[in-house]
C-alpha cells in the first residue's frame, strides 16, 4: 500500500506557501463575526510532492494522444510485403475487426531510415524521424477490442469497461506535483472533447483533486483559455479575504458532514483557482517565447499546445495530456492518404520541436514523452459500409491486434525498435506489449512498483495495472 508522506509539517507548508486558509488576524475576525475559524491544519493540499518507492528517472509525463487510431503501417511500422500484396487477398485470413475488410492496402507513403540507429519512419513524420535516436518505437502493442470507447478507457485507465482512475490521476496521487499554483494534471484538447469526454482524465474513486483539468486550446486569449481566471473588480488582497472566508465556511460545512471526497475536492479547487491567477496566465502565454522558439514549433493549434506543454512541465506540472482534437480525428475509415498526411503535417514539426526543445533545456532526461493512439489500423482496406465511409475503398478499419506507440526521454533507451507485428502488420507477434505492460513500465520510470501503488476502495486495494503488467526492461536506459 502506498502512503502519501508530507515532506514537512502542515504549519510549515502554510508558512512557506503564503496561500493557506487564513492569517491569525482573519481567523480572529471570522471567529468574532461568524463563529468559525479557518481549519488551516485540515487544508493541507494532497498535491504536495511525495517520494515514490525508489529514485525516479522521470518526473513529468507528456502524453501526445492521436485519438482515433493512427495507422502504424503508415507511420512507424513499414511493411514492404504489404505493398507487394496491394490489391490482393492476404495469404492468411483477415483477422476480425470492427468492420469487414478486403484486400491488402499498401502504404501510400515512403519510408526512410533516420539517425545512427537507422530506424525507418514514414515521410509524413520526417521531422520526428530526425529525433529517432532519442525514441524507442514499440511495434508490438495490442489491445482487447476494436472499438474506440473501451480502447480509450484501456489506454488511459487500464480497464476498458469498469470505472477506474486514469494514468494522470494515479501519477499525481503517487507523486503530487511540484507547482502548487498550477494543476498537477492538465488535459488539452482543441475545439471540444474526445470520445467519452472527461472520462479519459477522470479520477474515479481516487479523490477528485487528482482529476485532470481540461483546457480547450482552440482559444488563444487567456480569459477564454481559462475561464474566469481574472477578477477585474477586486484586488488580490480582497480576493484573498473572500476565499479565506469561503474556505472557512466550507470547512465548517464539511466537518458537519463527515468525510466527503467530492466536497474536499471542491474546497481544494477554490484554493487552486485563486493561486492560478498569476501563474496560469504566464504559463499559457506563448508570446513570451523568443521568436526562434515559436518558429521552431511552427503555426497552428498543435504547435501552440505542444509549446504550452513544455512551458507547463518546465514549471513543475506533473502530467500533461495533449489530444489532437475533438471526437476522433485519426479515425480514417476512408481517404486515409489525404487525412493521415494532413493530420501528421499538423503534428510533425511541433512534436519534433518539443523533443528538441526539451533536450536542449535539459528537460528530456526527466520528462517521459509518449506518442500513440488507442489502437492502430488494419493493413487491409475497409469495405464500403452503409452510412460510414461513403462507399469509398481507400481507408483502414480499427486494429487492436497490433499497433505502435513510441516513448522518449525520462529514462527510455532511445534509438531502438522493440517488438514486431507480422509481415503485413496485422498482429503483434514478437515481444508483445500489453497496455498493462506499458503502464507498468511508465510507472517504473516515475519511481513506482506498479504492484505497490494502490488505493483502498470497496474493500480492495486497486492499482492501475489491475492484476497484470510487467515492466519492459529492454526499454529502459
Amino acid at each position: 500500500m502506498f502512503n502519501l508522506q508530507m515532506p514537512f509539517t502542515r504549519r510549515e507548508w502554510l508558512r512557506r506557501s503564503g496561500t493557506g486558509l487564513g492569517s491569525l488576524a482573519l481567523a480572529g475576525a471570522l471567529a468574532d463575526a461568524y463563529g468559525v475559524t479557518p481549519a488551516a491544519d485540515a487544508a493541507v493540499s494532497p498535491m504536495l510532492p511525495h517520494q515514490p518507492h525508489f529514485a525516479p528517472r522521470a518526473k513529468h509525463v507528456i502524453h501526445v494522444f492521436c485519438n482515433g487510431g493512427p495507422s502504424h503501417v503508415d507511420t512507424f511500422d513499414p511493411k514492404p510485403k504489404l505493398n507487394e500484396y496491394h490489391g490482393k487477398t492476404l495469404p492468411s485470413q483477415n483477422l476480425p475487426t470492427e468492420r469487414k475488410t478486403g484486400a491488402a492496402y499498401g502504404s501510400p507513403y515512403k519510408f526512410q531510415k533516420y539517425g545512427e540507429s537507422g530506424i525507418e519512419v514514414s515521410e509524413i513524420f520526417a521531422n520526428v524521424g530526425q529525433c529517432i535516436d532519442d525514441i524507442a518505437v514499440v511495434r508490438s502493442m495490442h489491445a482487447i477490442v476494436p472499438n474506440h470507447e473501451p480502447s480509450l478507457m484501456l489506454m488511459n485507465c487500464g480497464d476498458g469497461t469498469l470505472v477506474r482512475p486514469c494514468f494522470g490521476a494515479w501519477a499525481t496521487y503517487g507523486l503530487g506535483t511540484e507547482n502548487q499554483n498550477l494543476p498537477g494534471f492538465i488535459a488539452m484538447c482543441p475545439n471540444g472533447l474526445p470520445i467519452t469526454g472527461a472520462q479519459n482524465w477522470r479520477s474515479a474513486f481516487l479523490p477528485g483533486v487528482f482529476q485532470g483539468t481540461y483546457i480547450n486550446t482552440q482559444h488563444t486569449q487567456i480569459e477564454k483559455l481559462i475561464e474566469n481566471i481574472r477578477n477585474d473588480v477586486l484586488p488580490r488582497p480582497e480576493q484573498r479575504k473572500q476565499v479565506d472566508l469561503l474556505q472557512a465556511l466550507n470547512r465548517r460545512h464539511a466537518e458537519a458532514r463527515g468525510e466527503d471526497p467530492a466536497l474536499e475536492a471542491r474546497i481544494q479547487s477554490f484554493e487552486l483557482a485563486y493561486r492560478m491567477q498569476m501563474e496560469a496566465t504566464d504559463a499559457f502565454d506563448i508570446s513570451q517565447e523568443p521568436r526562434h522558439i515559436q518558429e521552431m514549433y511552427g503555426e497552428g493549434v498543435q504547435a501552440r499546445q505542444l509549446l504550452i506543454a513544455r512551458r507547463l512541465v518546465e514549471r513543475g506540472v506533473r502530467f500533461v495530456q495533449l489530444w489532437h482534437g475533438e471526437g476522433q480525428p485519426w479515425d480514417n475509415h476512408d481517404d486515409i492518404e489525404v487525412n493521415h498526411r494532413r493530420l501528421a503535417k499538423e503534428l510533425d514539426q511541433p512534436l519534433a520541436a518539443l523533443l528538441k526543445d526539451l533536450k536542449q533545456r535539459g528537460l528530456l532526461q526527466d520528462t517521459l514523452v509518449l506518442w500513440g493512439g488507442e489502437f492502430g489500423r488494419t493493413p487491409t482496406v475497409e469495405l464500403p459500409q452503409a452510412g460510414s465511409n461513403a462507399g469509398k475503398i481507400n481507408g483502414r478499419d480499427h486494429n487492436h491486434h497490433g499497433f505502435t506507440v513510441w516513448l522518449a526521454g525520462g529514462g527510455i533507451k532511445g534509438g531502438q525498435v522493440y517488438g514486431a507485428t507480422d509481415e503485413f502488420g496485422f498482429q503483434a507477434v514478437e515481444k508483445k506489449v500489453s497496455v498493462h505492460n506499458l503502464h507498468a513500465t511508465m510507472l517504473h520510470l516515475l519511481g513506482f512498483d506498479h504492484e505497490r501503488l494502490t488505493y483502498r476502495f470497496a474493500g480492495r486495494d486497486f492499482r492501475l495495472t489491475d492484476v497484470q503488467g510487467e515492466v519492459v526492461k529492454d526499454l529502459l536506459a
